[in-house]
């Protein structure tokens, strides 16, 4: 079967290779997925160099998450063959068979194409988790997002819609603007450069932010501690800008807010009935038709170059999807 393999680390994918390799033998707790169609995450990204918290030895195969048809399941495990299921493991997606552990699964919502089942996994369990699950976003709150072009911020945005929040969309690439109001509909969009304090404070009335989610990282999180609210919350999602960012603890202790670590696939393996009820409340939402992943682009997995690359160029605004 056709896979993308990282046959060894690098900082130009040039240890990437789309590459025939048998197709995987399913374990115990396992599900065998016929890959329709999977969805790129920051995290392949950083894989390929070596850059990620989980760090596996190459040779592998990359892929966060995909969407497809199962083949093969153990008896009792809820899924059959022909099932539409959408999720994954930590790697093996971006390839025409994988190998997903059960609990890793859920059913695509009705309604939804393959490609918005890839799309929709991590980055929308990532957004619950941290705004409903570990902050409890309220109706009528203030919701800063940054990062709102990616995956996961568009999801954050669209999600905190949802769940009746006013949503400050913060990008730091001005021509993403405009696509970023079409496609995640935010209430405001704003340039997170320099000091953007000022522009969150003018729009909320000085009321600030009740929660901020972080993707980004280093500058970024320094002016955010500078707008969260009184009682807020800042949700350290992530580190794209590539800066781990420092803090003095006098600075949440005055201003009164609490920074929040966000860590969806973890608190979801350590708290598994907690994780399906999550999974339970995307798919409800999504079969609403309340929610719906914003994809840049769809591309056949033969034009993988292209997805990373954009991504690392910081070019997307939503999800890129390959078709094995």
């Amino acid at each position: 079967m056709k896979a993308l393999r990282v046959e060894r680390l690098s900082g130009d994918l040039s240890g990437v290779t789309l590459a025939d390799i048998p197709e995987p033998g399913r374990k115990p707790g396992e599900v065998l997925v016929r890959v329709r169609a999977a969805s790129l995450n920051f995290p392949d990204l950083l894989m390929t160099r070596g850059e990620y918290q989980f760090k596996p030895e190459p040779p592998f195969t990359s892929g966060l998450e995909c969407a497809g048809e199962v083949i093969e399941a153990d008896s009792g495990s809820g899924f059959a063959p022909g099932d539409r299921v959408m999720g994954g493991n930590k790697t093996g997606a971006f390839a025409e068979i994988a190998c997903i552990p059960a609990r890793g699964l859920a059913p695509v919502p009705e309604g939804f194409s393959f490609a918005q089942g890839a799309a929709m996994g991590a980055a929308y369990a990532t957004a619950y988790t941290g705004l409903v699950e570990l902050c409890g976003v309220k109706e009528g709150q203030w919701v800063l997002v940054h990062g709102a072009s990616g995956g996961v911020g568009l999801a954050a945005c669209d999600l905190a819609k949802a769940m009746g929040a006013r949503v400050i969309a913060a990008t730091g690439v001005e021509a993403k603007r405009e696509a970023i109001a079409a496609r995640a509909k935010p209430d405001h969009v704003i340039l997170a450069s320099g000091r953007f304090r000022e522009a969150v404070s003018q729009i909320t009335g000085g009321a600030l932010a009740d929660i901020v989610f972080d993707p980004v990282g280093g500058d970024v999180f320094d002016e955010s501690t500078r707008c969260v609210a009184f009682g807020g919350k800042l949700v350290v999602v992530g580190f794209t800008s590539g800066r781990i960012a420092e803090i003095a603890t006098n600075i949440p202790l005055i201003k009164g807010f609490s920074i929040v670590g966000l860590r969806a696939g973890e608190y979801a393996r350590r708290f598994p009935e907690r994780g399906a009820a999550i999974n339970a409340a995307v798919r409800e939402l999504a079969e609403a038709g309340r929610i719906s992943p914003a994809i840049d682009r769809v591309l056949p997995l033969e034009n993988w170059r292209e997805g990373f690359e954009a991504m690392a160029r910081r070019e997307l605004v939503g999800k890129v999807v390959f078709e094995p």
